[in-house]
């Protein structure tokens, strides 16, 4: 299978200039897609780019991952209701940085093999190039009338925030970034997500008429929820791919959660499972929905992706925390950060941390935390032990709790029956 079809199987391709398809055929094909360096990190909302360039590589081509740290001050304005906060140069650089980590963990840099993918800045090219430069040599070759006609710039100028001439120039910067890409490593074709499809066949054009050549695009369709709602938001914002920002339970978490439409469409974009496979447990899936095995495999195939192989183990088994009895030993076991993930939706609750430093009976505690409407039915229900701290049992009614049994010096889990509390120190 070669890759327009396979990336087409899994609803990954929408828009194609004609020849592409040929042009992979027919050789080894250089490829490039740009990466916003707004932040230090990527989220899962660059998943698809990145998948895109390492089945770009897989099937034997060349893949050029592209930082902006030229464009990052600029901002993209495409389909933007308004203008982007613009960078200094010192966040650009600290956030490209961190994305090239990032980006190299994915692909093969191996500079002995001829497909070995690159990482280029274009801040390297443009810094040399001056404002009049730039609108003599380059600007001349793409007309108003041009860029006006694209539905990203149309939408702004129509709509009541307009566009400034910092954004408007964005599609001819990008273009000539494919422009020099072309020139420089002969680089033939750009991929990206549906909504830069204005901006990438400008840089076509620029390569026809500023070089004379032929260049090719394609692009994927952005991903949303079968809800319509934004894909990679929760409640608690974006999902991240730094282990800093969203930890590896909450990124596991995230796609267990995922409902079974999303399932069956995710499994196919986010997954390098084969065709026969995919289709297989999508059609045992539906047959006991309740065991969630599309959910399960999903969320083990990413998490391994991103995340490797041990943290995701960590993942499955931080997750047993609140539903197996013998969990104490990995409790303790984990950071703050695991800590207030695995508990995302336990009831918290406070208490002075001068009544640990003296020391609080567990009754006393129980009731004046409020788990327990009175002292006589904590009581009750420790002495027929059904109470338990950080995941062991409470012996008795004479039972002290103090800073000793704070998880990260700040947090204690009560269990009464099958419900949790978590309580914090302050």
């Amino acid at each position: 299978m070669n890759l327009i079809d396979e990336l087409r199987w899994r609803g990954m391709l929408q828009d194609m200039m004609p020849g592409t398809e040929e042009q992979l055929k027919k050789e080894m094909t250089t490829a490039y897609i740009g990466f916003d360096p707004t932040a230090e990190s990527l989220h899962i909302g660059s998943l698809v780019p990145i998948l895109l360039l390492v089945h770009l590589q897989k099937a034997g081509h060349k893949p050029l991952a592209l930082v902006g740290g030229a464009t990052g001050m600029v901002g993209d304005p495409s389909f933007k209701a308004e203008e982007r906060k613009m960078l200094d140069l010192d966040t650009l650089q600290k956030n490209v940085a961190g994305i090239k980590a990032q980006l190299e963990r994915f692909l093969d840099f191996d500079a002995a093999k001829p497909n070995a993918a690159e990482m280029v800045n274009n801040f390297d090219w443009f810094q040399h190039i001056t404002f009049l430069d730039f609108i003599r040599d380059t600007g001349k070759h793409i007309t108003v009338n041009y860029m006006m006609a694209k539905d990203s710039v149309k939408k702004r100028i129509e709509g009541d925030n307009g566009m400034s001439f910092t954004e408007f120039t964005y599609q001819l910067i990008q273009g000539y970034d494919f422009y020099h890409l072309y020139t420089a490593k002969n680089c033939k074709l750009q991929m990206g997500g549906s909504d830069q499809w204005g901006n990438i066949v400008t840089g076509t054009e620029l390569i026809r008429r500023k070089a004379r050549g032929e260049a090719f695009a394609f692009t994927c369709p952005l991903i949303k929820k079968a809800d319509g709602t934004k894909f990679g938001k929760t409640e608690q914002g974006t999902v991240w791919l730094d282990p800093k920002r969203t930890s590896p339970y909450a990124f596991y978490q995230f796609w267990l959660r995922t409902t079974d439409v999303d399932a069956e469409s995710y499994i196919k974009i986010f997954t390098f499972m084969e065709q026969p496979e995919v289709e297989a447990l999508i059609e045992e899936h539906r047959k006991d929905p309740g065991q969630r095995l599309l959910q399960k495999r999903l969320a083990k195939e990413v998490t391994v992706f991103i995340h490797g192989e041990e943290n995701y183990n960590f993942a499955v088994e931080a997750a047993s925390i609140l539903y197996n009895k013998n969990t104490a030993e990995l409790l303790l076991s984990l950071s703050e950060s695991d800590l207030i993930d695995v508990m995302d939706g336990v009831p918290q609750f406070e208490v002075p941390r001068t009544d640990l430093e003296a020391g609080k009976d567990i009754v006393s505690l129980l009731a004046e935390t409020g788990i327990f409407p009175s002292k006589s039915e904590a009581r009750k229900t420790v002495q027929g032990g059904g109470v338990s701290v950080n995941k062991i049992k409470v012996p008795g009614i004479d039972m002290i709790v103090n800073t000793s049994s704070l998880l990260r010096d700040k947090y204690i889990l009560l269990q009464k029956g099958k419900s949790y509390f978590l309580v914090k120190a302050v």
